[in-house]
């Protein structure tokens, strides 16, 4: 048995474990954590540096790249140290800082995620209106709206004591650093950072990849004769527009994966007897983290654009003069 301030009295026991298994763990995290800072920077790097991403729509992927990146940063390497040894070492101001930001960022990527799906609704159910009505104007407006509530509702959280701190309850250890909500914000919470966005966003990609569906068999019905060039081009664009709202469909589908056990042991140990084991929530809790370095990869996976952006930043060609004018894909893509 160990302590995580062996010289306080007070202090919160620390997890024993053996050698091995520490070493394999702080393995994981730190790859981890470097996944999401990097793979993200790449993403904002790309989307910042060549022109031909400079679209509307790649504005509100580059927003959500900026909050998992500095989730990252800022929230993965504290949270996982804790997880794995059971202890806080950061003092009890850095504890607010951090469970502060943890709350607006993840405000601020589900609110984005709730824009993309509009954007990519209206790319493929309107396609004639889409470029007067999302335009570069619009979506600055939808990141700031983002960034603004999802911080106007993290500070209300803290205002209104919808949240209380566990180093502020003196009959708690030294070295712990949670956050209780109350039963009221408790599902204030729930309903307006899980379940609200999560319906809106379900709703939206089904009724997209319908239209899509719809759309797919028009274009098998018509006989290669009558496809002129111009209606050729047209069905490549709509085409592009389906790829990207199933690669953003993924990207929300992951999302889902990795929250909903999370969600689920909070809902079940806030309103039943149960009590979700440490190990269990730990583990899901791991799974959120990891929900913010896999979208550069689900990228790379499915974007040839990104691939070759990716390695004009290794070999720092980007660093050439005009390197922001490289076409990453054809025009008519």
């Amino acid at each position: 048995m160990q302590y995580c301030y062996p010289f306080d009295n007070k202090s919160c026991f620390k997890e024993m474990r053996a050698p091995e298994v520490s070493v394999t763990l702080y393995a994981c995290s730190v790859s981890a954590v470097l996944l999401t800072i990097f793979g993200n920077l790449v993403v904002i790097i790309s989307f910042s540096h060549f022109r031909q991403l400079h679209t509307p729509s790649n504005l509100l992927v580059l927003s959500l790249a900026v909050a998992d990146f500095m989730v990252g940063m800022f929230s993965m390497p504290f949270k996982l140290i804790k997880i794995i040894e059971n202890c806080w070492y950061f003092g009890d101001t850095l504890c607010f800082i951090h469970s502060f930001v943890s709350f607006l960022l993840t405000s601020v990527s589900i609110s984005n995620l709730v824009f993309i799906a509009i954007d990519r609704y209206i790319a493929v159910c309107d396609p004639l209106l889409y470029s007067s009505k999302i335009t570069v104007p619009v979506i600055q407006v939808f990141i700031a709206t983002s960034w603004a509530i999802s911080l106007l509702y993290t500070w209300a959280l803290i205002y209104f004591k919808g949240i209380t701190f566990t180093y502020e309850n003196v009959n708690v250890c030294l070295g712990e650093c949670d956050v209780l909500y109350t039963d009221t914000w408790g599902l204030v919470d729930l309903i307006t950072t899980f379940i609200l966005p999560c319906s809106v966003m379900v709703s939206l990609y089904t009724k997209i990849f319908l239209v899509a569906k719809r759309h797919l068999r028009i274009i098998n019905s018509m006989t290669q004769q009558m496809i002129t060039n111009q209606r050729n081009q047209c069905n490549m664009s709509k085409k592009s527009e389906r790829k990207a709202a199933k690669t953003l469909g993924i990207v929300m589908a992951v999302f889902l994966l990795c929250w909903i056990p999370y969600y689920l042991c909070i809902i079940i140990d806030a309103y039943t007897s149960f009590s979700t084991p440490l190990i269990i929530f730990n583990g899901f809790t791991w799974l959120v983290f990891f929900n913010s370095g896999i979208n550069p990869i689900i990228y790379a996976l499915f974007y040839s654009w990104f691939q070759k952006s990716l390695k004009l930043i290794v070999t720092l060609r980007i660093c050439d003069p005009e390197s922001s004018l490289i076409k990453l894909f054809p025009e008519n893509h």
